[in-house]
């Protein structure tokens, strides 16, 4: 837990797994199945993150009682979204006779988070009560100079540090202020008023009267943010002005124009159509509307106690995110993602790992040339979606500068792309899924190349493609393990090298200009689900070639055992104990559609659907054990494989495609 210079701690333990998110493209928060919420990112939804955490609760003077914050104790909790829209509804209720019904609306087009409640006395006599509000917001997530203020004209609590300003006030006039040492008054039913603090935590208070017994009274508070206190006051201004039926309204009509112009789905299956909506309105809700970039998750882990991070764009997500945007019908939004990658490209072809959503290099562990390949990959995929051929002139200087870094990326002794990360950022060699995507990558530039009529282009890099599938051919298939290898030249520790080289395997060590050496083994014998990717989605190799078969079979063998279902992500992983994965289940219920096998499709997906949350949210992980939300929650990754998975197995069952694949040997 970070502290500052004299060890105070200033920011909560915050939870890894959340319940909700809510947003509007501007703004993302997540929040527990309580109502409490543990992080805000505003302007953008990767950076900065300005809440520690944010409470409410109830204070019945005379009782002798403290506040009774609605996300502990006594209190029990059902949520849920409006339908299909990303407004969060969250009920609290109360054995002393209290219920506190929270409405999270982050108004689309606007700098404010909306929060209605509704108290309702459910005892049996007549109560006064005060509602209670606690933020601890360290501002830009920092733990020095941090101010809060009450400003008594704007009646509103006042957060800020550097350009960043949130004003928060509601509808009605506060009865109660503290800045500074807020948490410990607060509890106790009252605040001394202090108006301005170099802390980052403050309170108010609004007396609601005394209620009858079965009468409510509603409360609604504005979070309003702007560049520094007096555009946070001056957006606070004009929410009050607005008024919450006005933003909540052009919200739901925000959301319901949205989904009305995706693909329509009816499976027959209310959970797999409701799941395919909610994981179009996570895409938005993921994505920046400025720059056309997304993340892959809101991030839980800022300190990278247990990962790397979670809010970035990466190349590899995206190829699979944005296909699914297109396919869902909303191709404007994968145009902007593909403007964006162009301006987030490296001056040598490539693209970093990850990114920032402004385009920005984000912190990485090195290279990794899949996300060069699927880029591409995805570019030609979107025309196909399109057939603009406008997008492709647009795209053209982007896609020949790529390919013909991926053209002099090929190892002169395998054949394969040289030594980078693989797809999961843990190790460095020449992977089979990599050599996939950049297959994918030549072949899908290729295909541009001579639709664009640059022939010799064209030529050049489908016959880089067809030498890169031959190398492939000629040395990935494992026939002991009936399999893909995972890879060759698979850097190891010294221990590791010494322990194959007893073994007999082979092992080369290669030294840099600097004379400092690495160990590598030749071949990676270990099953990943990633290996599908010879076929899903790139298609190095045709879907009837038997070795395809055999390693998806393999594949299904091997990482089909946990005891809560579902498919892991490769053999011995100890990432988060080694769980089963959302994303892999439904990649191998993709490779089984296309393969004609729709009924183990099914239950595949049937799976993944039944493991969502009860917000109908996709994790990355479900625990091995519990069969609960393991880890990140939600993963766009995820949800882009439900939704392609969908879209297949619609299609497959209108063209009864359920015949056995013939194998070609």
């Amino acid at each position: 837990m970070p502290t500052d210079e004299m060890g105070v701690e200033w920011m909560t333990k915050k939870p890894y797994v959340i319940d909700a998110v809510v947003g509007n493209g501007k703004m993302l928060a997540s929040l527990m199945k309580t109502g409490r919420m543990v992080r805000l990112w505003w302007p953008r939804v990767d950076f900065p993150q300005h809440v520690d955490e944010i409470l409410v609760g109830l204070f019945t003077p005379g009782t002798g009682k403290q506040v009774q914050w609605t996300h502990e104790g006594a209190w029990t909790h059902q949520q849920q979204y409006v339908e299909d829209t990303a407004i969060l509804v969250t009920r609290a209720n109360h054995p002393d006779g209290w219920e506190v019904v929270g409405e999270d609306i982050a108004a689309v087009g606007e700098e404010v988070l909306v929060r209605r409640y509704t108290v309702t006395n459910t005892g049996e006599k007549r109560r006064p009560v005060q509602f209670f509000q606690y933020s601890s917001m360290p501002m830009a997530e920092h733990p020095h100079y941090q101010t809060v203020a009450f400003d008594r004209r704007a009646d509103a609590l006042v957060h800020f540090r550097h350009e960043y300003a949130c004003a928060i006030g509601a509808d009605r006039a506060c009865a109660g202020f503290q800045a500074g040492d807020a948490r410990r008054q607060a509890e106790q039913g009252r605040l001394g008023g202090n108006d301005i603090e170099m802390e980052a935590n403050g309170a108010l208070m609004w007396d609601l009267g005394e209620l009858n017994p079965g009468e409510g009274v509603s409360l609604t508070l504005y979070y309003a943010f702007g560049n520094g206190p007096e555009a946070a006051v001056s957006t606070l201004a004009y929410a009050r002005d607005t008024g919450a039926d006005v933003l909540r309204e052009q919200t739901v009509r925000f959301w319901t124009d949205y989904l009305a112009q995706a693909r329509p789905v009816a499976t027959g299956r209310p959970e797999w159509d409701r799941l395919y909506r909610r994981s179009l309105i996570v895409f938005k809700l993921m994505s920046d509307p400025d720059y056309g970039s997304l993340i892959a998750a809101p991030e839980f882990d800022e300190g990278f106690t247990r990962c790397g991070g979670y809010a970035y764009c990466w190349g590899r997500d995206a190829a699979y995110i944005t296909t699914a945007i297109d396919r869902a019908g909303y191709h404007g939004m994968a145009r902007r993602f593909y403007r964006w990658a162009a301006n987030a490209q490296s001056a040598d072809g490539s693209w970093e790992q990850r990114h920032y959503l402004d385009g920005r290099v984000a912190p990485h562990w090195g290279l990794q040339i899949d996300e060069t390949g699927s880029i591409l990959w995805g570019m030609w995929q979107h025309y196909r979606e399109t057939g603009e051929d406008a997008f492709l002139i647009e795209m053209w200087p982007t896609i020949r500068k790529g390919e013909d870094f991926l053209v002099g990326f090929i190892d002169p002794e395998t054949g394969l792309p040289l030594p980078s990360r693989d797809l999961w950022e843990e190790r460095n060699g020449e992977h089979t899924y990599s050599a996939a995507a950049v297959y994918g990558g030549l072949n899908g530039a290729a295909a541009a190349a001579r639709q664009l009529g640059h022939q010799a282009k064209a030529q050049s890099w489908g016959q880089a493609a067809e030498a890169l599938q031959k190398a492939c051919d000629r040395q990935l298939w494992n026939p002991e393990r009936g399999s893909f290898l995972r890879g060759l030249k698979l850097a190891v520790t010294d221990k590791e090298f010494v322990s194959a080289q007893n073994r007999g395997d082979r092992v080369v060590v290669e030294t840099d200009s600097k004379g400092h050496p690495t160990h590598r083994v030749w071949e990676d014998a270990v099953i990943d689900i990633s290996l599908l990717g010879v076929n899903v989605p790139f298609e190095l190799f045709d879907i009837h070639d038997k070795r395809v078969q055999q390693t998806a079979q393999a594949v299904e063998n091997a990482l089909g055992g946990s005891p809560a279902g579902g498919i892991l992500r490769y053999e011995d992983d100890p990432y988060i104990g080694g769980n089963p994965w959302i994303l892999t289940t439904l990649w191998l219920a993709l490779y089984k559609i296309k393969a004609g096998d729709r009924e183990g499709a099914e239950t595949l997906l049937e799976w993944a659907v039944h493991h969502r949350t009860e917000l109908d949210l996709l994790p990355e992980q479900i625990d091995r054990n519990t069969g609960e939300a393991a880890w990140v929650v939600p993963l766009t990754w995820s949800h882009a494989m439900l939704v392609l998975a969908v879209l297949d197995w619609m299609e497959a069952g209108k063209g009864n495609e359920s015949a056995s694949l013939e194998v070609v040997e």
